[in-house]
């Protein structure tokens, strides 16, 4: 996962426009919902709620929005009843391979979508537990260095329970066991810090380097899955190095 601060990045830049924001808004209030309904509808008692708000709020959506779509979530909006959340396996170009979340109101749709983005790519959908076997949960967050020292990011990370981290004088990457997801979550909120990403993410076993041009296409097909209404994220075994981010960015 070494770059993918960076390349989170580089994608709000380029994904600033408005025009991509009514489809940000749908991601996110599916999440809300999804997070809602398995959890509750209380931020405070419920940490992935809390943490699809926060992003939301990150990404300057209005509080009706949140509110409806935790209502949906907790039945007294009955709208989000038909949502499901599904994990799909793929390969994108130059076999690498892919783990897609996504939640759907529909499964054919976001099947065919997918297939639609893949196909087009030289990639495909794979059978359930084609891909999977690769991967690890971990939970994982990122945040901005704020000034701190090498030394003050391992501290806050140890502190926070995590097993490892990465820093480059830019980003902190916190990495931790998937049960240890709340109580990093909790140290980091309790510290006042607001984190660019926190989420669970599944980590590659081992990472596939590829030249900086592959690397690139791979890279856009992944963007082209996640630009999609019902895509929530996508992790794969794609190693990013800085040669392609340098590609990525100056396109």
């Amino acid at each position: 996962m070494s770059g993918h601060s960076k390349w989170s990045t580089i994608k709000h830049k380029k994904g600033a426009a408005d025009a991509k924001r009514s489809k940000l808004f749908t991601q996110l209030a599916r999440a809300i919902t999804i997070a809602a309904r398995e959890g509750g509808g209380d931020p405070d008692m419920n940490i992935t709620l809390r943490l699809a708000v926060d992003k939301a709020k990150a990404g300057n959506m209005p509080k009706e929005n949140i509110d409806r779509a935790i209502k949906r979530g907790t039945g007294e909006d009955k709208d989000g009843a038909a949502l499901e959340r599904i994990v799909y396996e793929a390969y994108a170009p130059h076999a690498v391979a892919l783990i897609i979340e996504a939640v759907t109101d529909n499964r054919n749709r976001t099947v065919a979508s997918l297939r639609h983005v893949l196909s087009h790519a030289g990639g495909s959908l794979g059978e359930t537990g084609s891909v999977a076997w690769q991967f690890t949960p971990r939970a994982y967050f990122s945040l901005p260095g704020g000034g701190r020292s090498e030394d003050e990011a391992y501290e806050l990370a140890i502190e926070a329970g995590a097993e490892d981290m990465l820093y480059d004088g830019e980003w902190i990457e916190i990495f931790g066991e998937a049960t240890a997801f709340k109580q990093i979550s909790d140290h980091l909120r309790m510290k006042g810090i607001r984190t660019e990403e926190a989420v669970l993410r599944q980590f590659p076993n081992q990472e596939i380097e590829l030249d900086p041009q592959k690397t690139v296409q791979v890279m856009r097909v992944i963007e082209n899955l996640e630009e999609l209404d019902d895509v929530q994220q996508v992790d794969s075994n794609l190693a990013i190095t800085d040669e392609a981010l340098a590609i990525l960015e100056a396109a």
